[in-house]
């Protein structure tokens, strides 16, 4: 399985230049309001039902898994059940729109949301927007869920922390952390402190335990060994847990004040693509279609452009629309059309597709509220994949070229912050 650090902001706007926003200082664990819910569950041996929400080290076996079975030991008479919501490549702007069909539906007790990699280039403000988006979600969802806010961290914010400040995504979460109560733990307060002491080598291609001195965390900059920098960020939640236990109290219903940004992403959905809005030939993937279960948990239905010409249309009323789609390397190209101006055309393959991965297709962003019209069209293009691939991906198409032979598209659900108008 590949765990990647794809950044595939759905949006990019901002009004705050990056350099003027202001810096955190580096706590390892704010308790804020606690846990409370989820604690009272866990202390009266209750089932309890735990989702993680993040990118690529969310998704790999390591923190996740090990804090689940953390919290297990500590209560031991729970039953604790584990919500896997995490994509690897992917930010705050897809969870949002994702959070219903891939955590709510299933009533978590306590919600762990990671982002602060993934969303490391994105402007402090759409971090702003989609990060209260989750929020204001689960808590208009059911008001008695607990969530928890985790920042994780790569080689390149070593310097922030070492200084004594977080780095801007974890800056800008925790403003919401603030305003509505939610504990939050920095993973990389311990790892940065262990680097500069030299008890910690970032990366390195050299793989060790945690008795190694010193202990190497990664090899890529990025994802954590399971059996080093998982641990220590696993162990980071064990040490914070006292504080936000004391914190919790009686269990309580969380309160949705004013928010932080009017235009907070609360109303962002994923919404399925109905057989009427496709034109010309399509095909559902089939059960036992390799991509189809690759991405089932994530994407129940896939549908594929088998022929140049065939198009998604839909209309919406509301300001945001995208697809989550996959890109790979028999990806073509699509032709986009908004309300009828100049098309704009789309690859549906990248410079890392030697496989496929699940992405997002941005139409429009901050929109005039109001009706709009949307068609997607599978281009005639032939593109040039060997150009478009990386160079060191290039090995791959010449060695297997045949892979690369289709121009198709696979879409799967529409993104949207409104809502679909029945045609």
């Amino acid at each position: 399985m590949r765990y990647c650090l794809l950044l595939t902001s759905f949006v990019l706007t901002t009004s705050i230049g990056f350099g003027a926003f202001p810096l955190r200082d580096a706590v390892e664990c704010h308790p804020r309001d606690g846990l409370p819910h989820f604690i009272n569950k866990a202390n009266a041996g209750e089932t309890v039902r735990v989702a993680y929400l993040g990118g690529s080290i969310t998704a790999a076996p390591g923190w996740r898994i090990q804090s689940r079975q953390w919290l297990q030991e500590q209560y031991p008479d729970a039953t604790f059940n584990e919500i896997h919501a995490a994509i690897g490549g992917t930010g705050s702007d897809l969870g949002v729109f994702r959070l219903q069909r891939d955590v709510l539906q299933h009533h978590p007790d306590l919600l762990f949301v990671e982002f602060a990699v993934n969303d490391g280039g994105a402007p402090p403000e759409r971090i702003h927007q989609a990060m209260e988006g989750i929020v204001r979600q689960t808590w208009k969802f059911d008001p008695s869920i607990d969530i928890c806010f985790v920042y994780t961290l790569t080689e390149a914010m070593l310097p922030d922390l070492q200084s004594g400040k977080m780095p801007r995504a974890a800056s800008a979460m925790e403003e919401l952390a603030d305003r509505y109560g939610i504990p939050s733990i920095h993973f990389g307060v311990e790892v940065a402190r262990l680097e500069s002491v030299g008890e910690l080598v970032f990366k390195s291609t050299k793989r060790t335990d945690m008795n190694a001195k010193p202990m190497v965390f990664s090899s890529d900059g990025v994802h954590p060994h399971v059996e080093t920098g998982h641990r220590i960020y696993t162990q980071t939640i064990a040490r914070s847990w006292p504080a936000i236990s004391a914190a919790s109290g009686e269990p309580r219903e969380h309160q949705l004040g004013p928010p932080l940004r009017e235009d907070n992403w609360e109303q962002a959905k994923m919404v399925a693509i109905r057989p009427d809005m496709l034109k010309g030939k399509w095909r559902k993937l089939p059960g036992d279609h390799v991509l189809a279960k690759r991405f089932r948990r994530n994407m129940p239905v896939i549908y594929q452009a088998v022929e140049s010409g065939a198009s998604l249309e839909f209309s919406f009323a509301g300001t945001s629309a995208g697809v989550f789609d996959v890109l790979g390397p028999d990806g073509g190209q699509v032709t986009v059309n908004l309300d009828d101006r100049d098309t704009v055309d789309r690859n549906r393959i990248d410079g890392y597709c030697t496989y496929h991965r699940m992405a997002t297709l941005r139409i429009g962003n901050a929109l005039k509220p109001g009706t709009h019209v949307v068609k997607i069209e599978l281009a005639p293009t032939q593109l040039d994949k060997r150009e478009v691939l990386f160079e060191r991906n290039r090995d791959d198409f010449d060695s297997k070229p045949e892979k690369y032979d289709a121009h198709t598209w696979y879409a799967s659900s529409l993104m949207l912050i409104g809502d679909l108008i029945e045609q």
